[in-house]
């Protein structure tokens, strides 16, 4: 392990967590709040702190996968605990845990919450529980590649360590120009949801915050009832947005850069996407008809939550704890499908989804035909055996932490219902849950044990689980 390149990156990346303190240090200024005292405190220190560190040069530039998985987990870590102490120091959020809690869910876009009322805080505060979510959404080490020239072998580890999905490659030849591309359209169509929230009438400040939370898929509100309150016109373009964060940004690659709509369209796991989408909307609308006036509003309703739970985001317009029992299984399949690789959203992936589908009728088409000898496919081309063998094995590894995770939980007050639905909807970085932790409510009861469980899980999710859990091996800390 080369420790020294680990802690230079790490001295990095408080730098570039001193930049992103200055915005709602700017906020707490306009709006003239004493909470930018604390976050202008923390930016202070983190900036000290990496100019010291950084006099400390590498002493080997030897960086291989296992350095990147354990930078990425170590830096989303010391981020979650830097963005917490405003929360903690401002007094908004006094217990450190519901703090260090509120800023993993924020950062790991998972947007599940502790607080009972998010309407008291303070403009910067929220504003910071908000933009949390849009630093997460694409990844802090893909933004820092974008930025800075790193050499060597370190940009495609973090990369790979950090990006979401089976497989990463690169859109164009260089890692460094693909996080660029990456960032500007994500930067785009953050841009572009502002500007139709301020057409739809929203007030400046509402249209950017909840576009930093949309856009990074993660589901925090700046009102209690999330987006209950707002027009229809308003919830049709959350509902848009959430379902263009899901998916997959190769597409938009192939649309604005590569100007290549014919391909964008035949995108397999794209198509997949909106199918589960529509599908599970046409589904619900149909179970819960009764509960609406009409099918219109009905379906308004089905697919505004379909889109936020299958975006991993966590919106809500309607406390869908109160559905049927068909439609609350139906999200909880959605949710536990996710969005698509490449996307910021979380979950199992599609992409993985689809090869497992594959996998599973090949061993079927084996039992009649053992000669046969097929590969699955995804975007036409043949998916080599690691890449299949790497998704068996997450498949393992997501139920085994989903069941141990649901063991500890159960040592809590809670439910199995509630309980079963706090996992699912950690580990999958989508927020509310079922029972008591739905829509309409909060994770504020959870023990302080259960809250740790709870943010290991948003960690372990969003991080695609290896690299959290590599953490936790003796043989990740030899040195070479």
């Amino acid at each position: 392990m080369n420790f020294s390149i680990i802690r230079y990156i790490l001295f990095r990346v408080l730098e570039f967590a001193a930049l992103f303190l200055t915005l709602p240090c700017l906020v707490a200024l306009i709006y003239q709040e004493e909470a930018g005292f604390a976050f202008a405190a923390v930016m202070i220190g983190c900036f000290l702190v990496a100019e010291i560190g950084k006099q400390w040069k590498p002493k080997s530039n030897v960086f291989y996968a296992k350095e990147g998985f354990v930078t990425v987990s170590l830096t989303w870590i010391v981020l979650s605990i830097v963005g917490a102490l405003p929360f903690y120091l401002s007094g908004e959020i006094p217990n450190f845990t519901d703090a260090l809690f509120e800023t993993i869910s924020g950062l790991t876009t998972t947007g599940c919450s502790i607080l009972p009322d998010v309407e008291y805080l303070s403009k910067s505060v929220q504003f910071w529980r908000l933009f949390a979510h849009w630093i997460g959404g694409m990844g802090v080490l893909v933004l820092i590649i974008a930025v800075l020239p790193l050499s060597g072998g370190y940009n495609m580890h973090l990369m790979r360590a950090e990006s979401p999905g089976p497989s990463v490659g690169k859109l164009v030849p260089k890692v460094q120009a693909t996080a660029k591309l990456l960032y500007g359209i994500y930067i785009a169509i953050t841009a572009l949801q502002i500007i139709c929230l301020l057409i739809a009438g929203m007030s400046l400040y509402d249209s950017v915050v909840l576009s930093f939370s949309t856009m990074g898929t993660g589901g925090f509100g700046v009102l209690n009832t999330s987006i209950g309150s707002y027009t229809m016109a308003v919830q049709i373009i959350f509902t848009v947005f959430m379902i263009l964060g899901g998916m997959n940004f190769n597409v938009y690659y192939l649309l604005i850069v590569a100007r290549k709509p014919k391909e964008a369209v035949r995108h397999e796991e794209a198509r997949v996407y909106l199918l589960i989408l529509f599908g599970a909307a046409a589904f619900i609308t149909w179970n819960i008809r009764g509960y609406y006036s009409n099918i219109a509003v009905a379906f308004k309703d089905a697919i505004f939550q379909v889109a936020s739970i299958g975006s991993s985001t966590g919106f809500s317009t309607t406390d869908f704890d109160l559905w049927p029992e068909f439609s609350k299984a139906v999200l909880l399949v959605v949710m536990a499908i996710g969005a698509c690789a490449g996307s910021t959203g979380g979950g199992f992936k599609v992409s993985r989804l689809i090869i497992l589908a594959q996998d599973m009728k090949k061993e079927l088409l084996r039992v009649v035909h053992p000669q046969v000898v097929k590969k699955p496919h995804l975007e036409g081309r043949a998916v080599d055996d690691e890449t299949a063998r790497s998704i068996h094995s997450f498949l393992i590894i997501y139920l085994a932490v989903c069941i141990f995770s649901f063991l500890l939980l159960s040592l809590d007050k809670y439910d199995l219902t509630t309980n079963f639905s706090a996992v699912l909807a950690t580990l999958n970085n989508t927020g509310p849950g079922l029972h008591a932790v739905g829509p309409t409510c909060n994770y504020g009861g959870y023990s302080a044990l259960s809250k740790y469980v709870l943010m290991f899980n948003m960690l372990t999710g969003r991080l695609e689980l290896l690299p959290m859990l590599l953490l936790f091996a003796p043989r990740t800390w030899r040195r070479y």
